[in-house]
């Protein structure tokens, strides 16, 4: 069940990249089955009222987000819900993740988005629980939108990097000006007592010139529950900003293990990390939950704005149809996306790393490193990430600083 090409695939006429190539059949012969999805992203709008100069969406190389529509109808809607329900029965499902997305979702609107949410609603089965969730950049986030995301329980996740000086560095409007006072308006708003139950976190893309422990504190004071470390989009062949592919440098493992010494040695918990905690339950031997590191089995489906199924969207960071599949939401019911090589190749674990990988001493808790940043034109996906040296640093650092925890704290206990 290999395909050769098509929607996702290198460019007519030359060789299958991995994991195009992959044959689904062998591996269903071998034992293989797949995992539900868990993870449902709706694309609700496809634009954006940010220009940030680093975004996956607008900025790199899929410009597919021109050919889409600016919002996602309603019929597309009721069938997106409706699918979801199914896939929940399917499986026997009893808890899923819908994440409104974009593009900026809120440019949907509060009646889009009411409606949207309702059908969910009414769609799921009364005893699936349904965490819901909005990304957002926090500009438009106001009173009317806070309102509806109150009565329906959506968490919402903002945006933000830093301090103003490194938040408006890239994460700007077309005509230049920043965002950073808008963004703290709406966290200011969010994060009032009657909402503040409704504060999911703070996404934040790392730039090596800002400093770490600024940028981390800049991020505490509007107390996220979460703080979300993203390291920059980019591939072997587009390599991030101060990244030299096979460079043994780690400029950006130094950056996160200043920020992990900082938050690891406070005297109390101030925020959860989630790429920490991950790295963390990993060292100890836990599985992980998160796509960035780990060999769990990658569970999320986009449906895009004109209904058309997708892999998770920042694969548009590598090649025009990365994210790509022949499938939509109108006649393929989601376990169809399950079979396709580019979805299964993210749920096989260390069967898809590289041979480097499989020999490395962090290999398994790495598992690679974020999907996206392992593309390398020619050899496709099988790569180790761009970012290689970065992660090594970072895992090898908390493992050391773990394994020195865990043993005074057995002889504490003696």
């Amino acid at each position: 069940m290999a395909i050769d090409g098509g929607p996702g695939g290198p460019a007519a006429g030359t060789a299958a990249e991995w994991p195009l190539d992959l044959d689904v059949g062998a591996l269903l012969e071998s034992g293989w089955r797949p995992t539900p999805f868990r993870q449902f992203i709706l694309k609700v709008h496809s634009r954006c009222n940010l220009a940030c100069d680093y975004c996956y969406m607008y900025e790199m190389a899929d410009q597919g987000w021109r050919r889409q529509p600016r919002r996602m109808s309603r019929p597309i809607v009721e069938r997106a819900a409706r699918r979801v329900a199914e896939h929940v029965r399917a499986h026997g499902l009893t808890g899923i993740d819908v994440i409104l997305h974009g593009g900026e979702p809120l440019l949907a609107g509060v009646e889009h988005l009411r409606h949207t949410l309702t059908t969910l609603r009414a769609e799921l089965p009364a005893d699936v629980a349904c965490r819901t969730r909005v990304q957002t950049n926090g500009t438009l986030l106001g009173p009317a939108f806070l309102r509806l995301f109150e009565e329906f329980d959506v968490q919402v996740g903002v945006s933000l990097d830093g301090d103003a000086t490194g938040h408006d560095r890239h994460r700007r409007h077309a005509d230049d000006r920043g965002s950073h006072a808008e963004v703290r308006a709406g966290l200011q708003r969010l994060t009032e007592p009657r909402y503040r139950h409704l504060f999911d976190g703070l996404l934040c893309t790392i730039d090596l010139r800002n400093d770490p422990i600024a940028t981390y504190e800049a991020l505490l004071e509007s107390g996220p529950p979460t703080v979300d470390f993203h390291l920059p989009y980019g591939s072997w062949d587009e390599p991030p900003p101060g990244r030299v592919p096979g460079d043994p440098a780690a400029p950006y493992g130094e950056w996160l293990v200043a920020v992990f010494d900082r938050w690891y040695g406070a005297p109390v918990q101030e925020t959860r990390v989630r790429l920490f905690g991950e790295i963390m339950r990993l060292v100890l031997g836990r599985p992980s939950r998160t796509e960035a590191v780990g060999l769990s089995p990658a569970a999320m489906v986009v449906v895009e704005t004109n209904g058309a199924l997708e892999q998770v969207d920042t694969l548009k960071s590598a090649y025009e149809g990365a994210s790509a599949t022949p499938l939509h939401v109108l006649r393929d019911p989601f376990d169809a996306a399950l079979l396709l090589p580019p979805v299964a190749a993210r749920q096989i674990g260390d069967r898809a790393l590289a041979d480097q990988c499989k020999t490395c001493t962090v290999g398994r808790i790495c598992g690679g490193g974020h999907y996206p940043s392992r593309y390398r034109a020619g050899s496709g996906f099988r790569n180790p990430s761009v970012f290689c040296p970065d992660l090594f640093r970072l895992i090898t650092h908390i493992r050391q600083v773990v394994a020195r925890d865990v043993v005074a704290m057995r002889k504490g206990g003696r």
